[in-house]
C-alpha cells in the first residue's frame, strides 16, 4: 500500500504557539530597563507573542505531521527574502542587498554614497534625541502626575488600526510630495509665471490681426455664386421637400466645414397652402362686367421650365365671401378712417389696397380691413412703388413686371411672433399644449389674396363712377385707369374665395452648429440667416443664405487650422421665417433662459444685397464695432472704405422693427443684435422673378457686394468672438437713450398730449425717465473707465495680462452682456403684447417692419390711456435704472 501524500491544507492537530512563560520570557532586558513593572510584563506579553531573533524558536518547535511543517510565526510573515538577515545562506545578507533589489524594483530612487551616509547619520541623530527625548518626558516628576491617567489606559483607550491599512512611509512621503506639487503649480499659476505676457495659452496661437486679413483675404466670390446658383435651383417654401432638401445639403457644408454638434432641429407649426383651384377673384354682378383674375404669375422659366410656387398669402383665413369692390388707398387706418369721414360704407365690401406706403406691413392692411368692417381684402403691386414707374421692369430691367405678385405671410407679427398656436413656448414635436386658430390674436379674420398689376387694372377700371374721385395722393401708377375713385356700396359685387389648406403641426427644420470657444465656452455669438423663401428666393434670402456659407466655410478653414474663438461661435440656418419669424422664435422660446444668460450676441443678415448701399439696424451697443468694421472694408465700385460712405452720408444704426429673425433675440431673450445688408432700388420681391438670373443680370453681377458683405460679418463675428473685451459701447447707447426719450416727448406732442406745469398734479410725466437716462450716462461713463484701466494696464506692459486681471475682464464681459437681459420685464412684457419683453425696443403695435422706441408708453399714447402712459413711464425709468446701476455693481 502506497504511503498517501501529505495534505499540505489539512487541518493541524497542533500550532505552534508559543506558552504564556515562553512568551513573556522573550523580552530582551535592554528593552525593559526603561519600562515600569506593569508596563514591562505587558510589554513583554505583547513581544513575546511576535517571537525575537535573540532566542532559539526553533529549537522548541512541534513536531512535523505528515512531512509538512506547520509555519512559524516568522515564515508566515512575507519578509525573510525582503528584510536583510545575519544568517547563513540568506537569500539576502546585508541592507545593501535589500536596497538594490528596491532599486530594481523603482520603488527606491538611486542616490549617492554622501546621500546614504547622510541620511545614516541623520537617521541615527533623530534616533538618539527621540529617545533622549523620552527619557527626559519619563524622569519629569509632576505634582499632580498621580491623577493623569496611565499611558496604559490611555493607549487602551485609542482605537487601534489593524496593521495591515497603515501605509508605508514611502507611500505618505509620496502623497506629500504629489500635493506638495499641486500647491506649486498652483502658486506659480497665481503668480503669472508661465503667461509669458499673454493673454491665453490657446487664444495666442494666432495673432488676432492676422485672422481678420485672414478671413478678408480668403473670402472666394466664386463659392457664393455658386451657393446661390444651388440654392435657386427649385423654389422652397418653409415645410415643403424645397426647404428640406436645403436643410439636408446646409447640414451637410456644417460638417465639411468641421463645426460642432451640427444637427437639424425640427418643430411641428402652423403652416398652410393653397389649394389647388381654391382661389378666385372676379366680378360677378352685374352679369355684363363678368371678369376674373389669372392670379398665377407667367412661367420664370421658359426654355426649361420649373416647378413654381401658386399666389397665396401665409396664415391668411380660409373663406369664400362676396361684396362691393372699394378702393382703399395702402390700406391704413388714417385710409379707412377718411374712407369712413367721405361717407363710404365699408360694411360687408372687398378692399383692394396696394402694397407699401403709410402702412408697409401687409398684415396690418389687412386687419384694418377688417376692422373698418371689410369682409375681404385684396392687395396688389403698384407700379408707381415697385414698377415700370420707377425703371425699366424684367426682364428688360430690375422692376416688379406686370404679371409679378409679391405674396407673403399676413400673419400679425408685431402682436404675435411665432408658431401663432404657441405664443411664449416651443412648438416642440409632441407638445400637447396647443391654442386654436379661432379668434387667434396672431391672425387675421377675414381671407385675404395678393395679385400683379395686370390683375389689378381691371377692377380699379370697374369702380370708375363709383363713391368719389380720390385725393391726388392716392393716385397709383397703373396705366389706363382715367380716373381713379373709392367706390362704394354701389360698386360691382366681387367674388374673394381663398382655400388653404390648413396644418397645425407642419415639420420645420432649423439646422445649427458651431465652434466652441476656448475662453467663454458657454458664451455664445449666434450668426443666422433664414433658408425658406416665397419662391426661388434669390434676393431674399439666398443673397444672404449665400454669403452666411461661406463665412461658415472660412471659419471651418480657421478652426482646421487648430484656432478657436474666445467665445462659442453657433451658427443657424432658420426655416419658417417668411410665416412669421417661426424657426428662430421656436429656437429661441426652447432655449429662452440659456439664452438670457449666455446669449451675448446676435448677428443677422437677411436679403444681403439687391444694391450698392449699405445699411444697418441694430442696438446701439454695436456702432463702435461696426464702424471698425467698416474702415477695413472697401465699396467694390467706389474703391472708397464704407467708414467714408456712412460718414458722408450721415449714417448711423437704425432700429429693429419685425422685420427678421434678430425680433425674438432681441425684444424677448435680450440678446444685443444687429441686421444688415446692401439695399437698393425695388426689385421684383417675393414673386418667382426673384431668382438667380436676376441678380446675376441686375442685382449684383459679379457678385462682388456679396463678398463684401461676407468680409462685414465675418469680421463683425471676429469682434464679437475674439476681442479680449467685448466692443460694447455703452455710452452711445445712453446718449441715444436721451435721444429716444426726446422723440418720445414729441410723439406725445403730436397726439395732443396735455401737458400740465410741474407745480400741479402731472397728467403724462416723463421726468423719472429723464432721471434714470441721466443715471445710464453717468454708470456707462464709469463702466467703460475699467476698459481704459485695462488697456493702459495690459497695453502698456507689453499685452501682458495677469491672471486675475483676466478674471475680472471675463466678469466685465459679461456684466456688458447682462445689461440688455436686465432691460427686459421678464414677468410682465407688453401690455396686451405680453411676449415682447424689451422695454426700450419693439416693432411698433401699427407698424410692424418699423421699431418703436419705449413700446409700453407708445402703445397706451397710441390708445390714450394716459393712466397706463403714466405707469409704464414710471416701470420702465425704474427697469432702465437697474439695469445700468448693474453694470457697476
Amino acid at each position: 500500500m502506497l504511503d498517501e501524500k501529505p495534505n499540505k491544507y489539512e487541518r493541524q492537530e497542533s500550532l505552534p504557539i508559543p506558552t504564556y512563560e515562553e512568551a513573556t520570557s522573550s523580552r530582551p532586558t535592554s528593552s525593559q530597563s526603561f519600562l515600569g513593572s506593569e508596563e514591562i510584563s505587558h510589554d513583554a506579553e505583547r513581544q513575546g507573542l511576535l517571537g525575537s531573533a535573540g532566542h532559539d524558536d526553533r529549537a522548541r518547535r512541534r513536531p512535523q505531521q505528515n512531512g509538512y511543517e506547520a509555519p512559524t510565526v516568522d515564515s508566515a510573515r512575507s519578509s525573510l527574502d525582503f528584510l536583510p538577515s545575519s544568517r547563513e545562506n540568506s537569500p539576502r545578507d546585508s541592507t545593501d542587498g535589500l536596497r538594490r533589489e528596491m532599486l530594481q524594483m523603482e520603488v527606491l530612487d538611486p542616490m549617492t554614497e554622501a546621500e546614504l551616509g547622510s541620511i545614516s547619520q541623520t537617521g541615527n541623530r533623530l534616533t538618539k534625541r527621540i529617545t533622549s527625548l523620552t527619557h527626559s518626558l519619563s524622569a519629569i516628576n509632576l505634582p499632580f502626575r498621580q491623577w493623569l491617567p496611565s499611558m496604559d489606559y490611555i493607549r487602551a483607550c485609542i482605537p487601534r488600526i489593524p496593521e495591515h491599512f497603515i501605509p508605508g512611509w514611502i507611500i505618505v512621503v509620496r502623497f506629500f510630495a504629489f500635493f506638495l506639487v499641486l500647491s506649486l503649480a498652483y502658486a506659480l499659476f497665481l503668480s503669472d509665471v508661465f503667461t509669458g505676457g499673454q493673454r491665453g495659452g490657446m487664444g495666442n496661437a494666432y495673432d488676432p490681426e492676422s485672422i481678420r486679413m485672414y478671413v478678408q483675404d480668403h473670402i472666394d466670390k466664386s463659392y457664393i455664386r455658386e451657393n446661390l446658383e444651388h440654392l435657386t435651383a427649385f423654389d422652397h417654401i418653409a415645410g415643403t421637400e424645397g426647404s428640406y432638401v436645403l436643410a439636408k445639403w446646409v447640414e451637410g457644408l456644417f460638417n465639411a466645414a468641421g463645426l460642432e454638434n451640427t444637427g437639424l432641429e425640427r418643430f411641428d407649426v402652423y403652416l398652410n397652402y393653397p389649394k389647388e383651384g381654391g382661389r378666385r377673384v372676379a366680378i360677378v354682378e352685374p352679369p355684363e362686367m363678368a371678369w376674373e383674375a389669372l392670379i398665377e404669375e407667367e412661367p420664370a422659366y421658359t426654355d426649361s421650365p420649373r416647378l413654381q410656387t401658386m399666389v397665396f398669402h401665409g396664415h391668411s383665413k380660409s373663406g369664400d365671401v362676396r361684396g362691393p369692390l372699394v378702393y382703399a388707398n395702402y390700406g391704413s387706418r388714417e385710409d379707412f378712417k377718411k374712407l369712413k369721414s367721405s361717407g363710404v360704407d365699408m360694411k360687408g365690401a372687398i378692399a383692394l389696397v396696394r402694397y407699401y406706403g403709410s402702412q408697409g406691413d401687409r398684415a396690418l392692411k389687412v386687419k384694418a380691413a377688417e376692422l373698418a368692417g371689410c369682409s375681404g381684402c385684396i392687395l396688389y403691386s403698384d407700379p408707381a412703388d415697385d414698377g415700370f414707374r420707377k425703371g425699366e421692369a424684367w426682364p428688360d430691367g430690375r422692376f416688379m413686371p406686370s404679371m409679378g405678385v409679391q405674396r407673403g405671410a399676413v400673419s400679425l407679427m408685431s402682436w404675435a411672433v411665432g408658431d401663432v398656436l404657441s405664443p411664449g413656448f416651443a412648438s416642440l414635436p409632441g407638445e400637447k399644449k396647443r391654442v386654436s386658430k379661432n379668434n387667434n390674436p396672431g391672425l387675421n379674420n377675414i381671407p385675404s389674396i395678393p395679385l400683379a398689376w395686370r390683375d389689378a387694372q381691371k377692377l380699379l377700371q370697374a369702380i370708375k363712377g363709383h363713391g368719389e374721385e380720390v385725393p391726388k395722393d392716392w393716385v397709383g401708377g397703373v396705366p389706363d385707369i382715367g380716373e381713379w375713385w373709392t367706390g362704394d356700396q354701389s360698386s360691382p359685387i366681387v367674388h374673394l374665395k381663398n382655400e388653404q389648406d390648413e396644418v397645425e403641426r407642419q415639420p420645420i427644420y432649423n439646422v445649427v452648429g458651431k465652434l466652441t470657444g476656448w475662453e467663454q465656452p458657454d458664451k455664445s455669438i449666434i450668426v443666422g440667416n433664414h433658408r425658406d423663401a416665397w419662391c426661388f428666393g434669390a434676393a431674399d434670402p439666398g443673397s444672404g443664405t449665400a454669403v452666411f456659407l461661406e463665412v461658415v466655410r472660412i471659419f471651418g478653414d480657421l478652426r482646421k487650422l487648430g484656432w478657436r474663438p474666445l467665445r462659442t461661435i453657433e451658427f443657424a440656418s432658420w426655416d419658417g421665417e417668411e410665416y412669421n419669424l417661426i424657426g428662430s422664435t421656436e429656437h429661441v422660446e426652447a432655449r429662452m433662459e440659456d439664452l438670457r444668460r449666455n446669449g451675448f450676441a446676435y448677428l443677422n443678415v437677411d436679403v444681403g444685397v439687391v444694391g450698392n448701399d449699405f445699411e444697418a439696424a441694430g442696438c446701439p451697443l454695436f456702432e463702435q464695432a461696426l464702424l471698425r468694421v467698416l474702415d477695413r472694408t472697401s465699396d467694390p465700385i467706389q474703391n472708397r472704405t464704407l467708414r467714408s460712405l456712412w460718414d458722408e452720408k450721415n449714417s448711423s444704426l437704425k432700429g429693429l422693427g419685425a422685420g427678421s429673425d434678430y425680433v425674438a433675440f432681441q425684444d424677448m431673450a435680450g440678446t444685443s443684435s444687429i441686421d444688415m445688408g446692401f439695399r437698393g432700388p425695388p426689385y421684383p420681391y417675393h414673386s418667382c422673378y426673384d431668382n438667380f438670373e436676376w441678380m446675376r443680370t441686375y442685382g449684383d453681377p459679379d457678385f462682388e457686394y456679396h463678398k463684401t458683405i461676407a468680409q462685414i460679418w465675418a469680421l463683425l463675428i471676429l469682434e464679437m468672438a475674439d476681442r479680449p473685451i467685448l466692443p460694447l459701447q455703452f455710452e452711445i447707447y445712453s446718449n441715444a437713450v436721451r435721444g429716444y426719450i426726446t422723440a418720445l416727448e414729441t410723439y406725445a406732442d403730436s397726439k395732443g398730449v396735455s401737458w400740465k406745469s410741474l407745480d400741479a398734479d402731472t397728467l403724462f410725466d416723463l421726468r423719472p425717465l429723464h432721471v434714470a437716462a441721466d443715471e445710464f450716462v453717468a454708470n456707462a461713463k464709469e463702466f467703460h473707465e475699467w476698459d481704459r484701466a485695462w488697456e493702459q494696464e495690459v497695453y502698456g506692459s507689453g499685452d501682458f495680462e495677469s491672471n486675475v486681471m483676466a478674471i475680472k475682464r471675463i466678469s466685465h464681459n459679461t456684466r456688458m452682456a447682462n445689461f440688455e437681459t436686465n432691460l427686459l420685464d421678464v414677468d410682465g412684457g407688453l401690455p396686451g403684447r405680453e411676449q415682447f419683453k424689451h422695454v426700450i425696443f419693439a416693432p411698433q403695435a401699427w407698424s410692424g417692419y418699423d421699431e418703436a422706441y419705449f413700446p409700453g408708453i407708445r402703445d397706451a399714447i397710441d390708445n390714450e390711456d394716459w393712466k397706463l402712459a403714466q405707469k409704464q413711464v414710471e416701470k420702465v425709468a425704474g427697469i432702465l435704472s437697474y439695469a445700468s446701476n448693474k453694470l457697476n455693481h
